[in-house]
């Protein structure tokens, strides 16, 4: 699932509005981890389950999410998109191991970042198309 995808699912809940979206796709409001977006909050378990329709074809509902929330928080996070959490969330740091000192290592050239082509989208129904360009459902 990419940036764009998860932008795709942000255009959908503007489109349609909060409480349609959450009713058209079957989720609950789950308030505690609001994605912003340019100034809009939106509801990140549907939007990334959302978004995972337009990456894959098929809804994600909440329960497929590996590490519940944070999996979600994560995944949304890595991608770029602030999501803020509850004040009640407090984290203890995780417990240090001690480490053997670093070996010292010459310098690596690193490539540059390449650009993610968004997937072909059906204009009809919306789903991805596959390789053939041919929606398999409208066609």
């Amino acid at each position: 699932m990419t940036r764009l995808h998860i932008l795709q699912a942000l255009a959908e809940c503007d489109a349609r509005g909060g409480e349609e979206f959450l009713a058209v796709f079957g989720f609950e409001p789950s308030p505690g981890y609001p994605l912003l977006h340019e100034g809009r909050s939106y509801d990140s378990k549907a939007i990334l389950g959302v978004a995972h329709r337009f990456a894959t074809g098929r809804l994600a509902p909440s329960e497929e999410f590996s590490d519940g929330m944070q999996g979600a928080v994560a995944i949304l996070r890595k991608r770029g998109f602030e999501v803020s959490e509850p004040a009640s969330v407090s984290y203890a740091p995780p417990p240090r191991a001690s480490r053997a000192p670093r070996a010292t290592r010459s310098p690596v050239a690193r490539s540059t970042a390449t650009r993610e082509i968004p997937a072909a989208v059906c204009p009809t129904c919306s789903m991805t198309l596959p390789a053939t360009g041919v929606c398999d459902e409208c066609s």
